[in-house]
């Protein structure tokens, strides 16, 4: 879906790399937070929920004083724990994930839904899009060594198709 502005189309914003319907994605994981924390007795405050909105803004990776930031700019918080506290409960409730390597969150691109995220980063401009793994290839291993995997998530570097299409990175 294209929509067209004063100086021609344009193309729909991209989760990662891919086109989708942006205000239908923000819509589908606010509905799925919103039902989440119906379901579970959560308080889902307004600072959590714009904590969500500004990481499903732009889908891409924010660091918590960059969201410290935009909260304070709001009138909604201007003490580091304010961030890290809306971004705990968002991550323990598979609203958003940490991306380890950037020291950054991002929200879930597969809200609601049981998964084992694995994160596509770009060396080039630090986007990063979300998909699904397929499985893991140490799950074996660990078996074998005795060792429980609780939580499996894989952040892969690359270059993205945009860095791609630029030129040599």
């Amino acid at each position: 879906m294209t929509s067209t502005t004063d100086s021609g189309p344009t193309k729909p914003p991209a989760v990662g790399f891919a086109t989708h319907d942006h205000t239908g994605c923000i819509a589908v994981a606010l509905a799925a937070a919103d039902a989440h924390c119906a379901a579970e007795k959560l308080q889902f405050t307004a600072v959590r929920r714009r904590v969500l909105e500004i990481l499903l803004h732009q889908h891409v990776a924010l660091g918590a004083y960059d969201i410290l930031g935009r909260l304070r700019a709001e009138g909604l918080g201007s003490q580091p724990p304010v961030a890290y506290r809306a971004l705990d409960f968002l991550v323990r409730n598979g609203f958003a994930h940490k991306i380890e390597r950037l020291n950054a969150f991002i929200a879930c691109s597969h809200p609601g839904r049981a998964h084992a995220p694995a994160f596509l980063i770009c060396r080039v401009c630090d986007a990063v899009a979300e998909t699904l793994a397929a499985g893991s290839s140490i799950a074996p291993a660990a078996r074998a060594a005795g060792f429980r995997i609780e939580r499996t998530i894989v952040e892969a570097m690359g270059v993205c198709p945009a860095c791609h299409d630029a030129g040599p990175a």
